[in-house]
């Protein structure tokens, strides 16, 4: 055994320039295949905590993945709003804990806007328990003020004291906008990596302030300044959404059927996880699409490799003969070829992991930067090592085939080599 692992050394030294790019091949179809499983994971994982600890969410009713996609991810709106008599009812509850209400319509540039209060900024949760922190200045206190996340700071450079104009809709024109009652940016939220990052927080109060004089999405004759705006009762009469906490998760079910029969109007009650869960089986198909590729690649890897193999074949039958010569066994030429194959293999597979995690070290800030994905570096899991055992099988499977052909060869040469 020794010595066939010192010939297959010394063999793979003389062939070390067309070895080495094949072992390079094989290392980026490991890196890539590896890469897009371990991203897969972390982006699914960021997805489903892109809110935690908040045990239901009460809108309207209609599709649970929409009340989640407007309520959570700013996406679309809601059907119908809930009345502030019945966000009052409800969270006053003894089950209830907590609760954060939620008022969307309007937006800034392209970000959207949302009215809540300051128990937002307390129980609002991401990621592994994780609360929302301030990178800069501190919660609304105001009417006018404004707390944006990081995104919208970045992309429209605003700091600390710069005022915002807040159109009607989602759409931004000039027509619509709120520009008698400017709002002040007081706070900037540290990165979450969630649609956080891309809204701007005012207080209720803000949004009926601005809209006190505005009937029917059209501002009215009767217009009033941003202090008479001041005196007027901003109470909401009706709020997009509502998220809560209970004191003991076991009343989740019982509570989410009591608000589904709810009497005073039509409502729903969602549990953020499992249809967090149900919206990403929608979108597996990208995630397998990605991982078919990364295997072809992997398999292309392989192919070239046996290409290698089989053109180099002719070249070493001498090399067989001598070695027939010597003593050697026909299957100990078939042996050759897998152990050599079985080396390069592991080789590409060790060098394609470390290659993974030095990117992954090297990218980790950026993709928490720009795409809000934290990608945890742990070590190899149960799956990559999986992985590695059934890429040296394959190697095996295809070692085979240079392998016969050169026992076979090696049968019909014997020393009279005919190359």
């Amino acid at each position: 055994m020794k010595t066939l692992i010192r010939i297959v050394l010394k063999s793979a030294w003389h062939r070390r320039i067309s070895l080495l790019f094949t072992i390079l091949s094989i290392a980026i179809s490991v890196c890539l295949l590896l890469g897009v499983d371990k991203i897969r994971k972390e982006a699914k994982s960021s997805f489903i905590n892109t809110i935690s600890q908040t045990d239901l969410i009460v809108g309207a009713r209609g599709g649970p993945v929409n009340l989640l996609l407007y309520s959570v991810f700013r996406i679309g709106n809601a059907t119908n709003n809930v009345t502030w008599e019945s966000y009052e009812e409800i969270v006053a509850l003894d089950e209830i804990a907590w609760s954060i209400p939620i008022s969307l319509g309007d937006s800034h540039r392209g970000f959207r806007v949302m009215g809540t209060n300051t128990d937002y900024f307390e129980y609002y949760q991401y990621g592994q328990s994780q609360r929302l922190t301030f990178a800069e200045g501190i919660p609304f206190s105001e009417v006018y003020h404004a707390v944006i996340g990081r995104d919208v700071a970045d992309a429209l450079d605003y700091q600390l004291g710069d005022e915002i104009i807040v159109a009607h809709g989602l759409v931004s024109a000039e027509f619509a906008e709120h520009d008698d009652k400017p709002f002040t940016v007081t706070g900037v939220l540290a990165k979450t990596g969630t649609p956080v990052d891309r809204t701007v927080h005012v207080s209720l109060e803000g949004i009926e302030a601005i809209h006190v004089d505005w009937q029917g999405g059209t501002r009215s004759a009767f217009q009033l300044s941003a202090e008479q705006a001041r005196n007027v009762d901003l109470q909401p009469k009706a709020i997009t959404a509502f998220m809560v906490g209970l004191d003991n998760r076991i009343n989740t079910f019982r509570l989410q059927r009591a608000i589904t029969e709810y009497n005073e109007e039509p409502l729903m009650a969602i549990i953020p996880g499992a249809t967090l869960a149900e919206l990403w089986q929608t979108i597996v198909v990208f995630e397998q699409v990605l991982l078919v590729i990364s295997g072809f690649v992997l398999i292309a890897g392989l192919l070239g490799m046996l290409t290698m193999l089989l053109s180099t074949l002719n070249e070493r039958r001498r090399e067989m003969a001598v070695l027939r010569a010597v003593g050697a066994h026909p299957y100990h030429i078939l042996f050759l070829f897998v152990l050599e194959t079985v080396f390069i293999v592991f080789l590409g597979y060790v060098i394609g992991m470390c290659l993974l995690y030095s990117l992954l070290v090297l990218t980790q800030p950026l993709l928490v930067a720009w795409y809000g994905i934290n990608i945890t570096i742990t070590r190899p899991d149960a799956q990559q090592w999986f992985l590695f055992a059934v890429v040296l099988l394959l190697s095996v499977i295809v070692s085979l085939i240079p392998g016969l052909i050169a026992y076979r060869q090696s049968l019909q040469d014997g020393l009279a080599v005919k190359v």
